[in-house]
Protein backbone atom coordinates (compact mmCIF):
# COMPACT_ATOMS: atom_id res chain seq x y z
CA UNK A 1 0.00 0.00 0.00
CA UNK A 2 1.44 3.32 -1.20
CA UNK A 3 0.61 6.57 0.45
CA UNK A 4 0.81 9.82 -1.64
CA UNK A 5 2.12 13.30 0.20
CA UNK A 6 0.41 15.82 -1.37
CA UNK A 7 2.14 19.71 -1.52
CA UNK A 8 -0.59 22.28 0.81
CA UNK A 9 -2.36 24.08 -0.79
CA UNK A 10 -2.45 27.81 0.82
CA UNK A 11 -5.38 30.07 0.05
CA UNK A 12 -3.83 33.54 -1.72
CA UNK A 13 -5.35 36.70 -0.33
CA UNK A 14 -6.44 39.34 -2.96
CA UNK A 15 -3.67 40.89 -4.88
CA UNK A 16 -3.63 44.38 -4.60
CA UNK A 17 -1.19 44.65 -7.59
CA UNK A 18 -3.16 46.37 -10.11
CA UNK A 19 -5.26 48.61 -7.68
CA UNK A 20 -1.82 50.01 -6.57
CA UNK A 21 -0.44 49.93 -10.03
CA UNK A 22 -3.59 52.38 -11.27
CA UNK A 23 -3.22 54.47 -7.85
CA UNK A 24 0.09 55.03 -8.57
CA UNK A 25 0.00 55.83 -12.20
CA UNK A 26 -2.78 58.21 -11.39
CA UNK A 27 -0.79 59.47 -8.56
CA UNK A 28 2.59 60.27 -10.67
CA UNK A 29 0.95 61.62 -13.66
CA UNK A 30 -0.88 64.38 -11.64
CA UNK A 31 2.49 65.14 -10.03
CA UNK A 32 3.89 65.04 -13.27
CA UNK A 33 1.60 65.84 -16.39
CA UNK A 34 -0.90 68.38 -14.60
CA UNK A 35 1.76 71.51 -13.91
CA UNK A 36 3.25 70.86 -17.43
CA UNK A 37 -0.27 70.88 -19.24
CA UNK A 38 -1.28 74.43 -17.37
CA UNK A 39 2.80 75.18 -18.34
CA UNK A 40 1.73 74.95 -21.89
CA UNK A 41 -1.92 76.15 -21.96
CA UNK A 42 -0.09 79.63 -20.16
CA UNK A 43 2.47 79.83 -22.51
CA UNK A 44 0.56 79.78 -25.79
CA UNK A 45 -2.70 81.42 -24.57
CA UNK A 46 -2.78 85.27 -23.51
CA UNK A 47 -4.60 86.56 -20.62
CA UNK A 48 -8.16 85.59 -22.13
CA UNK A 49 -6.77 82.46 -22.73
CA UNK A 50 -6.87 83.01 -26.36
CA UNK A 51 -4.17 80.67 -28.25
CA UNK A 52 -1.63 83.16 -29.39
CA UNK A 53 2.50 82.98 -30.16
CA UNK A 54 2.86 86.36 -28.75
CA UNK A 55 4.51 85.14 -25.56
CA UNK A 56 7.39 83.20 -27.19
CA UNK A 57 8.04 86.57 -29.70
CA UNK A 58 8.45 88.82 -26.73
CA UNK A 59 11.55 86.08 -25.32
CA UNK A 60 12.85 86.98 -29.00
CA UNK A 61 12.51 89.83 -29.36
CA UNK A 62 12.78 91.38 -25.63
CA UNK A 63 16.48 91.88 -25.29
CA UNK A 64 16.37 91.36 -21.27
CA UNK A 65 15.27 88.17 -21.70
CA UNK A 66 17.73 87.62 -24.35
CA UNK A 67 20.53 88.79 -22.51
CA UNK A 68 19.37 86.26 -19.37
CA UNK A 69 19.09 83.10 -21.57
CA UNK A 70 22.60 84.59 -22.67
CA UNK A 71 24.45 84.78 -19.06
CA UNK A 72 23.01 81.82 -17.81
CA UNK A 73 24.42 79.82 -21.06
CA UNK A 74 27.54 80.93 -21.01
CA UNK A 75 27.80 80.52 -16.54
CA UNK A 76 26.79 77.21 -16.94
CA UNK A 77 28.78 76.68 -19.59
CA UNK A 78 32.11 78.13 -17.70
CA UNK A 79 31.02 76.15 -14.52
CA UNK A 80 31.19 72.97 -16.08
CA UNK A 81 34.70 73.47 -17.58
CA UNK A 82 35.79 75.19 -14.17
CA UNK A 83 34.08 71.93 -12.13
CA UNK A 84 36.65 69.34 -14.81
CA UNK A 85 39.52 70.98 -14.00
CA UNK A 86 39.41 71.32 -10.42
CA UNK A 87 37.60 67.95 -9.66
CA UNK A 88 39.31 65.41 -12.26
CA UNK A 89 42.53 65.82 -11.31
CA UNK A 90 41.49 65.93 -7.44
CA UNK A 91 39.75 62.96 -8.04
CA UNK A 92 43.06 61.27 -9.63
CA UNK A 93 45.01 62.46 -6.65
CA UNK A 94 42.57 60.63 -4.05
CA UNK A 95 41.58 57.63 -5.84
CA UNK A 96 45.03 56.66 -7.24
CA UNK A 97 47.77 58.28 -5.79
CA UNK A 98 49.28 57.85 -1.82
CA UNK A 99 48.01 60.93 -1.48
CA UNK A 100 47.76 61.09 2.38
CA UNK A 101 44.17 62.07 4.43
CA UNK A 102 42.09 60.63 1.07
CA UNK A 103 39.38 59.32 3.43
CA UNK A 104 39.23 62.90 4.87
CA UNK A 105 39.21 64.62 1.94
CA UNK A 106 36.35 62.07 0.20
CA UNK A 107 34.13 63.33 3.62
CA UNK A 108 34.91 67.22 3.26
CA UNK A 109 33.49 66.46 -0.99
CA UNK A 110 30.63 64.57 1.32
CA UNK A 111 30.01 68.42 2.96
CA UNK A 112 29.73 70.35 -0.21
CA UNK A 113 27.06 68.08 -1.18
CA UNK A 114 25.38 68.54 1.96
CA UNK A 115 25.49 72.31 1.78
CA UNK A 116 22.71 74.39 -0.01
CA UNK A 117 24.53 76.05 -2.70
CA UNK A 118 22.43 79.26 -1.54
CA UNK A 119 23.96 79.26 1.66
CA UNK A 120 27.14 78.63 0.14
CA UNK A 121 26.98 82.08 -2.03
CA UNK A 122 25.92 83.85 1.35
CA UNK A 123 29.15 82.66 2.77
CA UNK A 124 31.29 83.57 0.17
CA UNK A 125 29.54 87.05 0.37
CA UNK A 126 30.50 87.24 4.22
CA UNK A 127 33.68 86.05 2.86
CA UNK A 128 34.71 88.55 -0.33
CA UNK A 129 31.81 91.09 0.05
CA UNK A 130 33.86 94.21 -1.63
CA UNK A 131 33.34 96.42 1.13
CA UNK A 132 32.16 94.67 4.57
CA UNK A 133 33.91 91.10 3.13
CA UNK A 134 36.45 88.93 5.73
CA UNK A 135 38.74 88.47 3.36
CA UNK A 136 39.14 92.48 2.05
CA UNK A 137 38.97 93.75 5.65
CA UNK A 138 42.12 91.24 6.15
CA UNK A 139 43.53 92.74 3.09
CA UNK A 140 42.90 96.29 4.08
CA UNK A 141 44.67 95.67 7.36
CA UNK A 142 47.60 94.09 6.08
CA UNK A 143 48.58 96.68 3.88
CA UNK A 144 46.71 99.54 5.38
CA UNK A 145 44.35 100.62 3.12
CA UNK A 146 41.18 102.80 2.88
CA UNK A 147 38.40 101.52 3.36
CA UNK A 148 36.95 101.46 -0.58
CA UNK A 149 39.66 99.09 -1.53
CA UNK A 150 39.37 96.02 -2.07
CA UNK A 151 40.97 93.06 -3.43
CA UNK A 152 37.57 90.27 -3.97
CA UNK A 153 34.19 91.04 -5.67
CA UNK A 154 31.74 88.62 -5.36
CA UNK A 155 29.43 90.65 -6.87
CA UNK A 156 30.31 89.75 -10.68
CA UNK A 157 29.81 87.05 -13.10
CA UNK A 158 33.26 86.00 -12.65
CA UNK A 159 32.28 85.58 -8.70
CA UNK A 160 28.81 83.84 -9.45
CA UNK A 161 30.62 81.54 -11.53
CA UNK A 162 33.24 80.84 -8.98
CA UNK A 163 30.62 80.02 -6.04
CA UNK A 164 28.28 77.91 -8.30
CA UNK A 165 31.58 75.82 -9.13
CA UNK A 166 32.56 75.27 -5.00
CA UNK A 167 29.52 72.99 -4.83
CA UNK A 168 28.75 71.90 -8.56
CA UNK A 169 32.76 70.27 -8.78
CA UNK A 170 31.82 67.48 -6.58
CA UNK A 171 29.34 65.61 -8.98
CA UNK A 172 32.55 65.87 -11.50
CA UNK A 173 34.91 64.28 -8.49
CA UNK A 174 32.19 61.85 -7.59
CA UNK A 175 31.58 60.34 -10.92
CA UNK A 176 35.53 60.31 -11.84
CA UNK A 177 36.62 59.00 -8.14
CA UNK A 178 34.02 55.76 -8.57
CA UNK A 179 35.24 55.47 -12.40
CA UNK A 180 39.21 55.80 -11.20
CA UNK A 181 38.29 52.79 -8.67
CA UNK A 182 36.93 50.69 -11.71
CA UNK A 183 39.74 51.29 -13.78
CA UNK A 184 41.75 47.67 -13.61
CA UNK A 185 45.00 47.46 -12.88
CA UNK A 186 45.79 45.41 -15.37
CA UNK A 187 46.40 47.54 -18.48
CA UNK A 188 48.24 49.72 -16.12
CA UNK A 189 50.92 46.99 -15.98
CA UNK A 190 50.60 46.14 -19.19
CA UNK A 191 51.48 50.16 -20.38
CA UNK A 192 54.58 49.56 -18.07
CA UNK A 193 56.04 46.72 -18.53
CA UNK A 194 55.98 48.10 -22.55
CA UNK A 195 58.27 50.83 -21.12
CA UNK A 196 55.36 53.69 -20.87
CA UNK A 197 56.44 56.31 -17.40
CA UNK A 198 53.16 56.78 -15.67
CA UNK A 199 52.97 59.98 -17.06
CA UNK A 200 52.22 58.12 -20.62
CA UNK A 201 50.09 55.79 -18.87
CA UNK A 202 47.88 58.19 -17.04
CA UNK A 203 47.07 59.99 -20.61
CA UNK A 204 46.90 56.96 -22.97
CA UNK A 205 45.48 54.76 -20.43
CA UNK A 206 43.65 55.92 -17.32
CA UNK A 207 42.95 59.35 -18.61
CA UNK A 208 40.71 57.55 -21.38
CA UNK A 209 38.95 55.51 -19.89
CA UNK A 210 37.13 58.16 -17.50
CA UNK A 211 36.58 60.46 -20.34
CA UNK A 212 32.91 59.64 -20.41
CA UNK A 213 32.60 60.38 -16.31
CA UNK A 214 34.07 63.27 -16.52
CA UNK A 215 31.91 64.29 -19.46
CA UNK A 216 28.71 63.18 -17.42
CA UNK A 217 29.41 64.15 -14.53
CA UNK A 218 30.11 68.10 -16.20
CA UNK A 219 26.93 68.60 -18.17
CA UNK A 220 25.59 67.34 -14.35
CA UNK A 221 27.44 70.14 -13.25
CA UNK A 222 26.13 72.66 -16.35
CA UNK A 223 22.65 71.10 -15.59
CA UNK A 224 22.37 72.47 -11.82
CA UNK A 225 24.45 76.05 -12.89
CA UNK A 226 22.01 76.37 -15.69
CA UNK A 227 18.49 75.81 -13.45
CA UNK A 228 19.78 77.23 -9.97
CA UNK A 229 17.70 79.99 -8.59
CA UNK A 230 19.34 81.11 -5.30
CA UNK A 231 23.21 81.57 -6.30
CA UNK A 232 22.26 83.93 -8.70
CA UNK A 233 19.37 85.99 -6.70
CA UNK A 234 22.36 86.02 -4.21
CA UNK A 235 24.99 87.18 -5.86
CA UNK A 236 23.93 88.41 -9.79
CA UNK A 237 21.11 90.94 -8.58
CA UNK A 238 23.19 92.84 -6.72
CA UNK A 239 25.90 93.09 -9.55
CA UNK A 240 22.49 94.24 -11.74
CA UNK A 241 22.13 91.72 -14.21
CA UNK A 242 19.61 88.27 -14.57
CA UNK A 243 19.84 84.61 -15.51
CA UNK A 244 17.16 83.18 -16.49
CA UNK A 245 16.18 81.44 -13.71
CA UNK A 246 15.93 85.38 -11.70
CA UNK A 247 14.38 86.49 -14.78
CA UNK A 248 11.54 83.97 -14.41
CA UNK A 249 11.25 84.72 -10.95
CA UNK A 250 10.97 88.71 -11.77
CA UNK A 251 7.77 87.88 -13.56
CA UNK A 252 5.94 86.88 -10.64
CA UNK A 253 6.45 90.37 -8.87
CA UNK A 254 3.60 92.97 -9.18
CA UNK A 255 2.23 93.04 -12.16
CA UNK A 256 2.59 89.69 -12.54
CA UNK A 257 3.26 88.53 -15.86
CA UNK A 258 2.48 84.62 -15.74
CA UNK A 259 2.40 83.89 -19.26
CA UNK A 260 5.53 85.10 -20.44
CA UNK A 261 7.04 83.55 -17.11
CA UNK A 262 5.45 80.23 -18.42
CA UNK A 263 6.67 80.91 -21.89
CA UNK A 264 10.32 81.86 -20.80
CA UNK A 265 10.20 78.30 -18.67
CA UNK A 266 9.88 76.15 -21.94
CA UNK A 267 12.85 76.98 -23.68
CA UNK A 268 15.05 75.84 -20.04
CA UNK A 269 12.82 72.73 -20.08
CA UNK A 270 13.67 71.57 -23.16
CA UNK A 271 17.51 72.66 -22.45
CA UNK A 272 17.61 70.68 -19.71
CA UNK A 273 16.20 67.90 -21.74
CA UNK A 274 19.05 68.09 -24.19
CA UNK A 275 21.73 68.02 -21.42
CA UNK A 276 19.91 64.79 -19.74
CA UNK A 277 19.53 63.01 -22.68
CA UNK A 278 23.33 64.11 -23.92
CA UNK A 279 24.63 62.43 -20.55
CA UNK A 280 22.78 59.46 -20.82
CA UNK A 281 24.60 59.05 -24.14
CA UNK A 282 27.67 59.94 -22.99
CA UNK A 283 27.36 57.45 -20.58
CA UNK A 284 25.68 54.70 -22.93
CA UNK A 285 28.37 55.29 -25.95
CA UNK A 286 31.60 56.11 -24.79
CA UNK A 287 31.91 53.47 -21.73
CA UNK A 288 34.79 50.86 -21.69
CA UNK A 289 34.22 47.03 -20.90
CA UNK A 290 37.12 45.10 -19.71
CA UNK A 291 37.15 41.35 -20.81
CA UNK A 292 38.51 38.97 -19.03
CA UNK A 293 38.99 37.69 -15.26
CA UNK A 294 38.85 39.39 -12.07
CA UNK A 295 41.22 42.07 -12.09
CA UNK A 296 43.95 43.09 -9.85
CA UNK A 297 43.62 46.44 -6.79
CA UNK A 298 43.32 49.70 -8.50
CA UNK A 299 47.38 50.15 -8.99
CA UNK A 300 48.40 53.71 -6.62
CA UNK A 301 51.01 56.11 -8.36
CA UNK A 302 53.70 56.93 -5.52
CA UNK A 303 53.61 60.79 -5.65
CA UNK A 304 57.54 61.33 -3.86
CA UNK A 305 58.27 64.60 -3.93
CA UNK A 306 55.29 65.99 -5.49
CA UNK A 307 53.40 64.29 -2.18
CA UNK A 308 53.20 67.68 -0.20
CA UNK A 309 52.43 69.98 -3.19
CA UNK A 310 49.36 67.77 -4.01
CA UNK A 311 48.30 68.65 -0.55
CA UNK A 312 48.25 71.90 -0.76
CA UNK A 313 46.50 71.58 -4.31
CA UNK A 314 43.73 69.54 -2.51
CA UNK A 315 43.62 71.53 0.49
CA UNK A 316 43.25 74.58 -0.99
CA UNK A 317 40.13 73.50 -2.84
CA UNK A 318 38.42 72.14 0.39
CA UNK A 319 39.38 75.90 2.03
CA UNK A 320 37.56 77.45 -1.05
CA UNK A 321 34.31 75.55 -0.64
CA UNK A 322 34.21 74.04 2.61
CA UNK A 323 36.19 75.14 5.15
CA UNK A 324 36.26 78.90 4.59
CA UNK A 325 32.63 78.98 4.13
CA UNK A 326 31.76 77.04 7.31
CA UNK A 327 34.34 79.25 9.22
CA UNK A 328 32.38 82.37 7.87
CA UNK A 329 28.92 81.33 8.84
CA UNK A 330 30.71 80.12 12.13
CA UNK A 331 32.26 83.59 12.88
CA UNK A 332 29.22 85.88 11.90
CA UNK A 333 27.34 83.39 14.20
CA UNK A 334 28.93 84.25 17.09
CA UNK A 335 30.06 87.92 16.88
CA UNK A 336 28.30 91.44 16.59
CA UNK A 337 29.54 92.39 13.09
CA UNK A 338 31.02 90.81 10.50
CA UNK A 339 34.34 92.80 10.62
CA UNK A 340 34.79 91.84 14.79
CA UNK A 341 37.08 89.70 15.51
CA UNK A 342 36.49 86.13 17.13
CA UNK A 343 37.26 86.99 20.64
CA UNK A 344 35.78 86.83 24.10
CA UNK A 345 34.74 90.14 24.10
CA UNK A 346 33.04 89.99 20.52
CA UNK A 347 31.48 86.81 21.47
CA UNK A 348 27.97 87.23 21.48
CA UNK A 349 24.63 84.84 21.12
CA UNK A 350 22.20 87.91 20.23
CA UNK A 351 21.98 86.75 16.66
CA UNK A 352 20.80 82.95 18.21
CA UNK A 353 18.77 84.85 20.41
CA UNK A 354 17.10 87.06 17.91
CA UNK A 355 16.54 83.80 15.41
CA UNK A 356 15.34 81.07 18.21
CA UNK A 357 13.18 83.75 20.60
CA UNK A 358 12.52 87.30 19.21
CA UNK A 359 12.02 86.68 15.71
CA UNK A 360 8.56 84.89 15.45
CA UNK A 361 8.95 83.29 11.96
CA UNK A 362 11.62 81.26 12.78
CA UNK A 363 9.32 78.85 14.85
CA UNK A 364 7.02 78.71 12.17
CA UNK A 365 9.27 78.36 9.37
CA UNK A 366 11.51 75.57 11.23
CA UNK A 367 8.20 73.38 11.60
CA UNK A 368 7.25 73.38 8.25
CA UNK A 369 10.25 72.51 6.90
CA UNK A 370 10.96 69.79 9.99
CA UNK A 371 7.63 68.64 9.15
CA UNK A 372 7.59 69.05 4.73
CA UNK A 373 10.96 66.90 5.44
CA UNK A 374 9.69 64.02 7.49
CA UNK A 375 6.01 63.61 5.31
CA UNK A 376 8.31 64.09 1.89
CA UNK A 377 11.00 61.64 2.74
CA UNK A 378 8.18 58.95 4.28
CA UNK A 379 5.93 59.54 1.55
CA UNK A 380 8.56 59.55 -1.23
CA UNK A 381 10.09 56.44 0.21
CA UNK A 382 7.03 54.53 -0.14
CA UNK A 383 5.64 55.40 -3.19
CA UNK A 384 9.59 54.92 -4.80
CA UNK A 385 10.02 51.59 -2.84
CA UNK A 386 6.53 49.76 -4.59
CA UNK A 387 6.93 51.34 -7.83
CA UNK A 388 10.51 49.83 -8.08
CA UNK A 389 9.34 46.76 -7.06
CA UNK A 390 6.57 46.53 -9.47
CA UNK A 391 9.01 47.72 -12.38
CA UNK A 392 11.81 45.74 -11.27
CA UNK A 393 9.49 42.23 -10.66
CA UNK A 394 7.47 43.17 -13.72
CA UNK A 395 4.48 42.02 -11.20
CA UNK A 396 1.46 43.98 -13.41
CA UNK A 397 1.55 44.59 -17.18
CA UNK A 398 2.50 47.65 -17.87
CA UNK A 399 4.77 48.16 -15.17
CA UNK A 400 7.52 50.48 -16.99
CA UNK A 401 5.06 53.45 -17.45
CA UNK A 402 6.02 53.86 -13.61
CA UNK A 403 9.33 53.80 -14.21
CA UNK A 404 8.99 56.64 -16.58
CA UNK A 405 6.84 58.74 -14.61
CA UNK A 406 8.77 58.78 -11.63
CA UNK A 407 11.72 59.57 -13.52
CA UNK A 408 10.37 61.98 -15.55
CA UNK A 409 10.69 64.89 -13.19
CA UNK A 410 14.70 64.79 -13.14
CA UNK A 411 14.25 66.84 -16.79
CA UNK A 412 11.72 69.75 -14.94
CA UNK A 413 14.39 72.39 -13.35
CA UNK A 414 12.99 73.92 -9.83
CA UNK A 415 12.03 76.88 -10.86
CA UNK A 416 9.97 75.66 -13.84
CA UNK A 417 8.52 73.64 -11.90
CA UNK A 418 7.23 76.09 -9.21
CA UNK A 419 5.92 77.82 -12.35
CA UNK A 420 3.98 74.61 -13.38
CA UNK A 421 2.51 74.15 -9.78
CA UNK A 422 1.45 77.72 -9.23
CA UNK A 423 -0.37 78.12 -12.42
CA UNK A 424 -1.90 74.71 -11.84
CA UNK A 425 -2.91 75.01 -7.76
CA UNK A 426 -3.46 78.67 -7.34
CA UNK A 427 -5.91 78.78 -9.31
CA UNK A 428 -9.90 78.57 -8.14
CA UNK A 429 -10.48 74.89 -9.03
CA UNK A 430 -7.79 74.12 -6.35
CA UNK A 431 -7.03 76.96 -4.20
CA UNK A 432 -3.71 74.99 -2.74
CA UNK A 433 -1.57 78.45 -3.11
CA UNK A 434 -0.84 79.47 0.27
CA UNK A 435 -0.96 76.07 1.80
CA UNK A 436 1.51 73.49 2.63
CA UNK A 437 -0.35 71.32 0.05
CA UNK A 438 1.10 72.72 -2.89
CA UNK A 439 5.02 72.49 -0.92
CA UNK A 440 4.47 68.48 -0.35
CA UNK A 441 3.30 67.97 -4.29
CA UNK A 442 6.50 70.23 -5.06
CA UNK A 443 8.52 68.58 -2.92
CA UNK A 444 7.18 65.21 -4.11
CA UNK A 445 7.59 65.66 -7.65
CA UNK A 446 10.90 66.91 -7.58
CA UNK A 447 12.57 63.91 -5.18
CA UNK A 448 10.83 61.33 -6.57
CA UNK A 449 13.42 60.57 -9.20
CA UNK A 450 16.15 60.55 -6.52
CA UNK A 451 14.05 57.99 -4.36
CA UNK A 452 13.31 55.51 -7.51
CA UNK A 453 16.83 55.60 -9.01
CA UNK A 454 18.19 54.53 -5.43
CA UNK A 455 15.89 51.69 -4.72
CA UNK A 456 15.81 50.52 -8.23
CA UNK A 457 19.11 50.11 -8.40
CA UNK A 458 18.83 48.38 -4.57
CA UNK A 459 16.21 45.64 -6.01
CA UNK A 460 18.46 44.79 -9.11
CA UNK A 461 20.80 43.40 -6.34
CA UNK A 462 18.11 41.02 -4.52
CA UNK A 463 17.10 38.03 -6.23
CA UNK A 464 13.35 37.58 -5.91
CA UNK A 465 13.58 33.55 -4.66
CA UNK A 466 11.92 34.31 -1.00
CA UNK A 467 9.37 36.16 -2.55
CA UNK A 468 8.72 33.36 -4.99
CA UNK A 469 8.62 31.04 -1.79
CA UNK A 470 6.32 33.64 0.17
CA UNK A 471 3.95 33.61 -2.68
CA UNK A 472 3.84 29.85 -3.35
CA UNK A 473 3.07 29.82 0.47
CA UNK A 474 -0.01 32.23 0.26
CA UNK A 475 1.50 35.69 0.01
CA UNK A 476 0.30 37.95 -2.00
CA UNK A 477 2.66 40.41 -3.96
CA UNK A 478 2.38 43.25 -1.77
CA UNK A 479 2.74 41.35 1.23
CA UNK A 480 5.75 39.29 -0.13
CA UNK A 481 7.10 43.39 -0.66
CA UNK A 482 6.73 44.28 2.94
CA UNK A 483 7.49 41.04 4.39
CA UNK A 484 10.15 40.14 2.53
CA UNK A 485 11.81 42.32 0.34
CA UNK A 486 11.71 45.68 2.45
CA UNK A 487 13.82 44.35 5.51
CA UNK A 488 16.39 43.27 3.39
CA UNK A 489 16.39 46.56 1.88
CA UNK A 490 16.80 48.34 4.93
CA UNK A 491 19.79 49.90 4.51
CA UNK A 492 18.80 51.04 0.76
CA UNK A 493 15.30 52.33 2.51
CA UNK A 494 16.81 54.35 5.18
CA UNK A 495 19.68 55.85 2.96
CA UNK A 496 16.69 57.43 0.40
CA UNK A 497 14.67 58.55 3.65
CA UNK A 498 17.48 60.60 4.50
CA UNK A 499 18.35 61.72 0.98
CA UNK A 500 14.92 62.65 0.23
CA UNK A 501 15.11 64.42 3.72
CA UNK A 502 17.87 66.73 3.39
CA UNK A 503 17.25 67.53 -0.54
CA UNK A 504 13.45 68.62 1.33
CA UNK A 505 14.60 71.18 3.46
CA UNK A 506 17.43 72.48 1.08
CA UNK A 507 15.16 73.45 -2.12
CA UNK A 508 14.42 76.97 -2.79
CA UNK A 509 14.16 76.99 -6.67
CA UNK A 510 10.57 75.66 -6.73
CA UNK A 511 9.69 76.65 -2.90
CA UNK A 512 10.27 80.59 -3.49
CA UNK A 513 7.22 80.63 -6.07
CA UNK A 514 5.14 79.39 -3.71
CA UNK A 515 5.20 80.60 -0.63
CA UNK A 516 3.56 82.65 1.48
CA UNK A 517 3.51 84.55 5.15
CA UNK A 518 2.23 81.18 6.96
CA UNK A 519 4.09 78.20 4.80
CA UNK A 520 7.81 80.31 4.94
CA UNK A 521 10.48 77.23 4.99
CA UNK A 522 13.79 78.13 6.51
CA UNK A 523 15.64 78.20 3.17
CA UNK A 524 13.22 81.36 1.94
CA UNK A 525 13.42 82.98 5.43
CA UNK A 526 17.40 82.78 4.86
CA UNK A 527 16.56 84.58 1.81
CA UNK A 528 14.35 87.04 2.83
CA UNK A 529 16.88 87.60 5.43
CA UNK A 530 19.87 87.79 3.33
CA UNK A 531 18.09 91.04 1.26
CA UNK A 532 17.78 92.60 4.64
CA UNK A 533 21.13 92.31 5.28
CA UNK A 534 21.07 89.90 8.39
CA UNK A 535 24.52 88.12 8.20
CA UNK A 536 24.24 87.43 11.68
CA UNK A 537 20.62 85.34 11.66
CA UNK A 538 21.39 84.26 8.14
CA UNK A 539 24.15 82.47 9.68
CA UNK A 540 22.42 80.66 12.81
CA UNK A 541 19.87 79.59 10.40
CA UNK A 542 22.26 77.94 7.88
CA UNK A 543 24.02 76.08 10.55
CA UNK A 544 20.89 74.83 12.03
CA UNK A 545 20.09 73.69 8.74
CA UNK A 546 23.83 71.89 8.27
CA UNK A 547 24.11 70.90 11.77
CA UNK A 548 20.39 68.71 10.90
CA UNK A 549 21.33 67.13 7.46
CA UNK A 550 25.12 65.86 9.44
CA UNK A 551 22.78 63.97 11.96
CA UNK A 552 20.79 62.68 9.29
CA UNK A 553 23.63 61.79 7.45
CA UNK A 554 25.22 60.12 10.34
CA UNK A 555 22.64 58.00 11.33
CA UNK A 556 21.98 57.21 7.92
CA UNK A 557 25.82 56.02 8.59
CA UNK A 558 25.24 53.98 11.19
CA UNK A 559 22.02 51.60 10.38
CA UNK A 560 23.12 48.17 10.86
CA UNK A 561 23.09 46.28 6.81
CA UNK A 562 20.06 44.58 6.34
CA UNK A 563 19.26 41.30 8.83
CA UNK A 564 20.10 38.91 5.45
CA UNK A 565 21.12 38.47 1.90
CA UNK A 566 20.71 36.26 -0.44
CA UNK A 567 23.77 34.55 -1.56
CA UNK A 568 23.88 33.35 -5.37
CA UNK A 569 23.24 30.41 -7.04
CA UNK A 570 25.90 27.87 -7.61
Amino acid sequence: MTSTVQAPVFNRGIDFSKPVFILLAAVLAVLVILPLFWLMVYSFTDIDRNVTFDNFIKLVTDRAMRRSFGIAIGMAALVGILACVVATPMAWLVARTDLPYARFVRILVTASFVTPPFLGAIAWEILAAPNSGILNILYRWIFGLTDGEFLFDIYTFTGLVFAISCYTFPYVFTLVANALDRVPSDLEDASSILGAKWLTTLRRVTFPMVVPAMLAGALIAILQALTMFGSPAILALPAGFHVITTKIWSLFQYPPKLELAAAAAIPLLLLTIILLRGQKWILGRKGYTVLGGKSGAPRVTELGKFKWLAVAFVFGILCLTVIFPYLALIKTAFTETIDAPLTWESFTLKHFNFVFFEFSATRLAVFNTLLLGVLTATICTVIALVVSYLVSRKSVAGAGILGVLATAPVAIPGIVLGVGLFLSYANPTFMLYGTLWILLIAFLTIEMPAGYQQLSSAFQGVHPELEEASRILGATRLKALWQITAPMLRTSVVATWCFVFIGTIRELSATILLTTANTKLVSVIIYDLNESGDLGAISVLGLLLLVVSFIVVYIASKMPLGAGRLQPRG
